[in-house]
């Protein structure tokens, strides 16, 4: 379906094509330079020591649990809302993924106060999730984490350009992910990155990225080293040049995009009170510079957000849900917690179309679709 206003949406310019048909016209395809100059520059984007890029997110997710040295026998604590990748990276360790409820029905990020009922002697780390690029309570829950002793880990996702009280979202626990899958701020169509102060978590990271070798071959190729060991069970995690080089061009117009998506985050809002039946989720904080990676809303108690969701698609306008509680699918259901807040917000929340290049005239189509389809369920309920 060709839609007006799709839920997302990506333009790739003429100078991206150029840097990247560039990649292939050298032929060094594999991590070499432009990967290098991709992790200095997101380094000094972020503001970390250590940048290693990967070959995606949910790689980068699985790196930083595999090198924090989660394993079997280890409890982390984990939120719901959000895409099973988070929790996944946690499995793949043999490590058990524990549950823990959202903030509030507006605020559907991990709860610091939840913590308390989901640490167990086991528990060895807490990983957060900045849902929609918001930095929820990550200052919190590192708190929570250094006074029980346990690892801090963030999935950043969505975070690419998030910055608050002046520090970039992946740099307050041990490591943090992020993504450069299509969708997100910085999409390349795959790829990832892992940031931290820690040298030798970076070291293991890079060291499990590809292999666990000791050399790679752009190592070779530089005459830094003419053969390797390997010494560890890594994996083959890495990325490939044209992407790495994709990425540090459309980094370079990251900050510009993402107050485009401010702007339009506060449209939203500004148009959403006047509008029956919706609260707009996600507030922006305050001392925060906010990536706006995606714009959710909550409806009323009630209402039929399948039949929501279907006007809207007529109207040619894109929804999405993000996301299916993790905890209720088939292979985590077992045993599960009951988390009422996640299941409130999993049911009455929808996801409405935000990228950076939306025009307004696609925003009134949007908001006006929406008002029309919650008039007509209003109209609908009352008697006679």
């Amino acid at each position: 379906m060709a839609w007006r206003v799709p839920l997302a949406d990506v333009v790739v310019s003429a100078e991206d094509v150029d840097v990247v048909a560039d990649t292939y016209r050298s032929g060094w395809l594999s991590m070499g330079p432009r990967t290098e100059e991709l992790e200095q520059r997101f380094a000094d984007y972020t503001g970390a020591p250590h940048a290693i890029a990967t070959t995606n997110g949910t790689a980068a997710l699985h790196l930083i649990c595999a090198a924090s040295g989660l394993g079997p026998g280890d409890e982390v604590v984990v939120p719901s809302l959000t895409f099973v990748a988070t929790v996944n990276a946690v499995a793949y360790t043999g490590a058990r993924p524990v549950f823990a409820d959202a903030a509030g029905l507006l605020e559907p990020w991990l709860a610091a106060s939840a913590l308390e009922t989901a640490i167990t002697p086991r528990t060895r780390a807490v990983m957060t999730m900045a849902y929609a690029g918001h930095p929820g309570e990550t200052a919190k829950l590192r708190e929570e984490a250094d006074r029980h002793g346990l690892v801090l880990l963030e999935d950043a996702a969505h975070a690419t350009g998030t910055r608050t009280g002046g520090r970039h979202l992946g740099t307050f626990g041990a490591a943090g992910a992020f993504s450069f899958f299509s969708n997100k701020n910085l999409g390349i169509g795959e790829g990832g990155m892992v940031v931290t102060d820690d040298g030798d978590l970076a070291a293991r990271v890079r060291l499990l990225r590809s292999h666990g070798m000791t050399a790679l071959s752009w190592d070779r190729q530089k005459g830094h080293a003419s053969g390797y060991d390997v010494v560890a069970l890594g994996f083959n995690y890495r990325i490939d040049e044209p992407r790495a080089a994709l990425a540090a061009r459309r980094l370079e117009r990251l900050d510009v995009e993402n107050r485009r998506r401010s702007e339009l985050d506060a449209r939203y809002r500004e148009a959403l009170v006047a509008i029956d039946g919706v609260e707009p989720a996600l507030e922006p904080a305050a001392d925060t510079v906010h990536a706006h990676h995606l714009f959710t809303v909550v409806l009323d108690a009630g209402l039929d957000r399948d039949e929501l969701r279907r006007s809207l698609s007529e109207a040619g306008v894109q929804t999405s849900l993000h996301y299916p509680p993790v905890h209720r699918f088939s292979i985590y259901a077992d045993g599960g917690p009951s988390l009422p807040v996640t299941e409130a917000y999993a049911e009455r929340a929808v996801t409405l179309p935000l990228f950076a290049h939306m025009t307004e005239e696609q925003q009134d189509l949007v908001l006006d679709s929406l008002e029309r389809a919650l008039a007509s369920q209003a109209a609908a309920a009352r008697p006679g």
